[in-house]
Parts: structure tokens; C-alpha cells; sequence
């Protein structure tokens, strides 16, 4: 029998699975469901999930549907991309930021609406379920987690539709049939896994892809644009000033046109197994080009060089749901210290898929022409200098040499 639980804040999408499980709630813990939807920007209309909540009979004032796209892009897409980083050297993480987000607002509606559990849709078998409860005991310890896939017996999608038609729970048509590969979405990314992708030697086909064409019919001429960066953060696009997620957004538009952002990746999930997904990243691919371009006329070789070996990490705390641990903490005030002077522009080329840095300036740039011209520096290098420091540099190797060889 399942314990006693008075009220749940469930995070719902009011799509069929998030719908079953509201209504499994409500009859396996016989409680009062709290539903919470976020807009993270994934595109869809929010408001019907809104009437599909009402239809199960859930209060109006236990309905919360919550913009969340700035916070989004501002306190977590942003200073992730500070970081550089991408996990196992090619992911942006689109999926993995946003479940932090998640977590903390639905510990914020259960402690308002005093709500001694939460729940979540994501299966036993994927990193969200460890993404979402590590970031609900980090913020709320002693909070009751229920996750309906790892104790319910509906293990197939029909077993889900047959649920929802004896209970009376709308089933849209183009749920009905088989999906051919589910899909998550925000401001940030829209990833597509299972099914028709599971074997990872056949091509993606054309129709899973929806946030950008294909390389093959983008323009056939390049566009230009500037992105201008204060202490980390992009701030204006072409000159004009943004907030985070609007910036954001017109990126995606963007990188859309010139189909940018493509991958296709057979990762390692944090609960052992391989999978592949598809990823589309228009914005965030030509905002990660950017900033490490600017980054390379601002930052000091020691500090470039450092956070390169600090990003990975700072990659698999995300990827693995520790955004609220105190080593991702420490990791972030590192690299914000780092930004300080990471201002100026970068112009980039958009052509077929691909971004082209093309040119960077900065009033804090490290780059000197003077100094590394081939022309006449004037004395502002030594070249005789060199010779020291080859030869102090080569001082163990040659000793190495006299005594093996």
C-alpha cells in the first residue's frame, strides 16, 4: 500500500504520460495533485495543459504555469556557457540545464502550497531522474519523491492509452499510433531519442529534424553577424541590445536559417548505458563559437589553458545533475572570475552549417600587432631572447638525451 502523502506538486506537461501519472497519483496515494508547467521556451502552446488539469479536476490555484525563459537563459544557460562546456567534447547540454531550473521553481511551489512530495515523468532508465531528485534533495532534503516509471506496472504506451481511455483522460490523436522518437525541447535545444534513432548506423532521417533545415538547402550566400560580449555574456546581436532570452532566441532564428547546430551523438548517460540522440543547438552552437572567440584576444594563457581543463568537469556535473553541488559552485566562481574582462565583439560567417569566426575586438584585448608582427616591431621583441628560454627548456631533455643515447 503507498504511503500517506496529502499533497504532490507534479511536474506536468499535460501531454499523455504526465496525465496517467496525475491520475495514478490521485488514485495509488489517494491525494491532492499540485500541477506545475514551465515555459522554458520549448515552443509549444502551455495553456491547454492548463485546461487538461482543470478536466482531472484540479484546482485553478493548484495550477501553475510559470514563464521561466530569462531566468533560464540569464542564471543558467549563461553562465554554463561561460564555462565552455560541452560534454565528452561535443554536447551543449541543452536537456541537462534546464532540469535544475525544474527542480528548484516545483520546491518552490511545494513550499508554498505546503506540499510533502513531488513527482516527475522521467523513466528508470535515463539521467533525468537523476537530474530532477538531486536537485529536489539538494534544495529540500527531507522532500518525498515519487517517480510513477519506477513503480508502476504500465510499461508499454498502449498500457498508458488504455489507462487514460478507461479514466477518461483526452488522448490526441497523433498520440495514438506508435511515435516514431520522443523529443525534448527549450530555448536552448531540442533533443530527439529512441526508436527510429536507436540504431547508430543509420542515418537521421529528415523528419525528426524541427529547429533547423538542412545545411543542404540553407542560402547560398553566407550571413554576417556580431555578437557583443560584457564580462562573459552575449548582451546585443548586430548592434542591438537584448535581454538573455530574447538574445537567445534571435540566435536560434538565426542559426535555423542556416541550418547550424546539428549533432548526432552516441553518448554515455550517468546510469551506464550508451544511447544516441539527436540534438539541434542553433543558438547556443554560434553563442559557444562566439565566446570562446572572444575569449581568445581577452583571456591570459594561464587562465585559457586552465579552463579548458576545468570545462569537462564542469560538463559532467551538469550532465550528471549536480548543478546545486558545491564542486559545480566552486567551478562557477572560478570561471566568473575569469570573464571579468572577456568584453568587445565577434563577427561571425553563417554559411551551410557552419560558424566562421571571421573577426573579434576588445577594449580589454591581450593581442598585440606590434609585438607579433613580421614586420619591424620597433624593440618591442627581443628575438635574442629566445634563446634562453630554448635552452632552459631543453635542459632536461638534454640531459635525458646524453644519459640514454
Amino acid at each position: 500500500m503507498a504511503e500517506s502523502i496529502n499533497r504532490v506538486v507534479l511536474a506536468y506537461s499535460g501531454g499523455l504520460d504526465t496525465s496517467v501519472i496525475l491520475k495514478w497519483l490521485q488514485q495509488e496515494y489517494n491525494c491532492e495533485v499540485v500541477t506545475f508547467t514551465a515555459d522554458l521556451g520549448q515552443g509549444e502552446e502551455l495553456e491547454p495543459a492548463r485546461k487538461k488539469a482543470e478536466l482531472m479536476g484540479i484546482k485553478p490555484e493548484h495550477i501553475f504555469i510559470d514563464d521561466l525563459r530569462e531566468e533560464f537563459v540569464r542564471d543558467f544557460v549563461f553562465p554554463m556557457m561561460r564555462s565552455n562546456a560541452l560534454y565528452e567534447g561535443l554536447y551543449l547540454l541543452g536537456t541537462s540545464i534546464a532540469r535544475p531550473l525544474i527542480a528548484k521553481r516545483q520546491i518552490e511551489i511545494a513550499k508554498a502550497v505546503n506540499a510533502d512530495a513531488v513527482s516527475h515523468g522521467a523513466t528508470g532508465k535515463g539521467n533525468d531522474q537523476v537530474r530532477f531528485e538531486l536537485g529536489y534533495y539538494a534544495l529540500q532534503p527531507d522532500i518525498k519523491v515519487i517517480a510513477p516509471w519506477r513503480e508502476w506496472d504500465l510499461t508499454s504506451r498502449t498500457a498508458l492509452i488504455a489507462f487514460a481511455e478507461q479514466h477518461q483522460i483526452p488522448v490526441p490523436k497523433d498520440k495514438r499510433g506508435e511515435s516514431p522518437f520522443s523529443t525534448d525541447a527549450n530555448l536552448l535545444h531540442t533533443s530527439s531519442e529512441g526508436k527510429v534513432l536507436e540504431d547508430p548506423w543509420e542515418e537521421v532521417p529528415d523528419y525528426v529534424f524541427s529547429r533547423t533545415v538542412n545545411p543542404e538547402d540553407a542560402p547560398d550566400a553566407p550571413q554576417i553577424v556580431t555578437v557583443a560580449f560584457e564580462r562573459g555574456d552575449a548582451v546585443a546581436v548586430d548592434g542591438e541590445g537584448m535581454s538573455p532570452a530574447t538574445l537567445l532566441a534571435k540566435l536560434n532564428e538565426l542559426g535555423r536559417a542556416h541550418g547550424i547546430g546539428r549533432l548526432d551523438l552516441v553518448e554515455n548517460r550517468f546510469v551506464g548505458m550508451k544511447s544516441r540522440g539527436m540534438y539541434e543547438t542553433p543558438g547556443g552552437t554560434i553563442l559557444h563559437a562566439a565566446h570562446r572567440a572572444i575569449e581568445q584576444i581577452t583571456l591570459d594563457r594561464g587562465a585559457a589553458h586552465l579552463k579548458d581543463e576545468l570545462a569537462p568537469r564542469y560538463a559532467e556535473l551538469v550532465y550528471n545533475g549536480f548543478w546545486f553541488s558545491p564542486e559545480r559552485e566552486m567551478l562557477q566562481a572560478a570561471i566568473d572570475h575569469s570573464q571579468h574582462k572577456v568584453s568587445g565583439e565577434v563577427r561571425l560567417k553563417l554559411y551551410k552549417g557552419g560558424v566562421h569566426v571571421i573577426g573579434r575586438r576588445s577594449p580589454n584585448s591581450l593581442y598585440s600587432e606590434k609585438v607579433v608582427t613580421f614586420e619591424d616591431d620597433q624593440g618591442a621583441y627581443d628575438q635574442r631572447d629566445a634563446a634562453g628560454f630554448i635552452k632552459l627548456n631543453a635542459l632536461r631533455l638534454r640531459l635525458l638525451g646524453r644519459r640514454d643515447r
